[in-house]
């Protein structure tokens, strides 16, 4: 085997794992849409639908996982190669988690539509637009190593962390005018917090991507606005079962 079709398959190689990193991405984009259109609608088939889906994108990872394993293994990449695989499965990962919070507000949007509807779920859509907005862009920067367009999108993440503060203040208020609105309305909380760990996964996805392009770390720490901590106990994350864990650092 000469050289120069070593270096076309490995070219391959990493071609594949680019493409699968941009399949998973837009399947989480579609999640994400899904499960946002199954609040609106109170469509508890469609967002059964989304749940079912998320075993798409673990496939996908776990089929990048071992495609990048081999490659490690039988190329040995250096350099800007090594940057390639070792941000392929830093990316997939988030978009695996991705996956699972649009899966988690698929699942409180069924238990939604066994309540009353409240009038707080009107403010969720208009935070999941701008956070899967957000989402296309950093998965257009990836596909054009554009380290620009990722900066743009890391910057962005602080308009999500506004949006969300605004969103559990709006929510906090509602929950201490009448007790009946607790239970929807820590729905919509957890919904919205599903909402800005999306926006933080991207925003990781931002940095990947930046030091793909540049070879360099953002400098600076990541800029935020969530001043809901400072105020009262928020919602935790949750796992993929859609159960309450520790909340995860930023």
């Amino acid at each position: 085997m000469n050289s120069e079709h070593i270096v076309k398959s490995f070219d391959e190689e990493l071609q594949q794992l680019n493409a699968i990193v941009l399949r998973m991405g837009g399947v989480a984009e579609a999640q994400l849409a899904g499960s946002i259109e199954a609040l609106v609608r109170r469509d508890s088939e469609l967002a059964d639908r989304v749940v079912k889906g998320d075993e798409a994108i673990d496939q996908m990872d776990l089929e990048l996982d071992e495609n990048a394993i081999r490659t490690l293994a039988l190329r040995q990449p250096m350099a800007n190669d090594l940057r390639e695989v070792i941000s392929a499965l830093k990316i997939s990962g988030d978009l695996e988690r991705i996956g699972d919070y649009a899966k988690n507000i698929a699942k409180r949007s069924i238990a939604l539509n066994q309540l009353a509807h409240h009038e707080a779920a009107r403010s969720i859509p208009r935070m999941a637009k701008l956070v899967q907005a957000i989402i296309k862009d950093v998965l257009d920067a990836y596909a054009n190593h554009d380290a620009n367009r990722a900066m743009d999108v890391w910057h962005r993440d602080e308009e999500v962390d506004e949006m969300y503060t605004a969103l559990f203040r709006e929510l906090l208020t509602y929950m201490m005018e009448d007790p009946r609105n607790i239970t929807p309305c820590t729905h919509l909380l957890f919904v919205a917090k599903n909402i800005e760990r999306i926006g933080d996964h991207a925003t990781n996805i931002a940095e990947t991507t930046y030091y793909l392009s540049t070879g360099k770390r953002i400098e600076g720490g990541r800029p935020k606005s969530d001043m809901s901590s400072f105020q009262v106990v928020e919602p935790e994350d949750e796992d993929s079962s859609g159960e309450a864990t520790e909340r995860e650092g930023a």
